[in-house]
């Protein structure tokens, strides 16, 4: 079904994290753009009970809030926002020992698996909330930001057949915002420092749990040291998702521009001004 706003007005940001893509997204105006964040609609439509679950959980564990909470006297809720996804990421959490802060192999699978279906799902929703964006609220142009795992749950071997990709496609331009290589490294210093919970594909999560095994000796991905792990995983993740990047360009799937060139984009006009000179 063809949206009421037209491919050449709606685009999908791709991309890692910090290349601007939210920046971008709040330097258009607000009074035409509908800015649509993939990860918020996870957290928020698809997520939301079980984050709500999890939060409950954790505080059921502690005898005077369980009291409190079973007695109705008082009530959790996370406070996600598009920019403030922490409890997404918080539920997602790190693969490791359970004693140190992770989550065993078993349950760590589970919630990929369920943050995987998650975002398909949110993704699929792109064409609704466009038509929505202009019968109900009168927008023009729409943006999808789409976060930086939506590379890890398409198949690039089978693009004509894969239904996020074939959505996004036929409704949005897709751009891919490549970063430089002083912000991969700043990106992968930040990580290391601050490490924080990730979404794998299952090859390269397997293949990442035997090679860290390996190197550590580890009996079992139970035993991992959950933010060691992230640290060491991290950079790999980023070469491969920068490789998937590049066949979706290849592909003739995605326009490609510099995060340089979108930090200089100030306004509206300028933005369609590098769209035009995407390769």
């Amino acid at each position: 079904m063809q949206s009421l706003i037209p491919k050449s007005q709606a685009f999908t940001l791709l991309g890692m994290s910090g290349v601007g893509k939210t920046t971008l997204a709040n330097k258009l105006p607000r009074d035409r753009w509908f800015h649509y964040s993939g990860d918020y609609r996870i957290g928020t439509r698809y997520l939301g009970e079980a984050i709500h679950d999890d939060l409950y959980l954790e505080a059921m564990k502690l005898p005077k809030l369980a009291s409190l909470l079973m007695s109705d006297s008082i009530y959790i809720r996370s406070n996600i926002s598009m920019n403030n996804l922490a409890p997404l990421s918080a539920w997602i959490g790190t693969l490791g020992d359970p004693s140190q802060g992770g989550h065993g192999l078993e349950e760590f699978t589970r919630r990929q698996k369920l943050h995987e279906k998650a975002e398909s799902a949110a993704l699929l929703d792109v064409g609704y909330f466009m038509d929505r964006a202009t019968s109900v609220y009168g927008y023009d142009h729409f943006l999808v930001d789409a976060g930086g795992s939506l590379i890890e749950i398409v198949d690039l071997d089978r693009v004509s057949d894969d239904p996020v990709l074939q959505h996004l496609t036929q409704r949005t331009q897709l751009v891919y915002i490549e970063a430089n290589e002083d912000h991969v490294e700043s990106l992968i210093e930040r990580t290391i420092a601050y490490p924080k919970p990730m979404f794998y594909r299952a090859d390269f999560l397997a293949q990442a749990i035997k090679d860290y095994s390996a190197e550590t000796a580890a009996a079992s991905a139970d035993a991992f040291h959950p933010l060691e792990f992230v640290k060491w995983v991290f950079p790999r993740l980023i070469q491969a998702r920068r490789e998937r990047y590049e066949r979706l360009v290849a592909a003739g799937l995605a326009l490609r521009v510099s995060a340089d060139a979108i930090a200089r984009v100030e306004n509206e006009a300028d933005f369609f001004d590098l769209i035009a000179q995407g390769t």
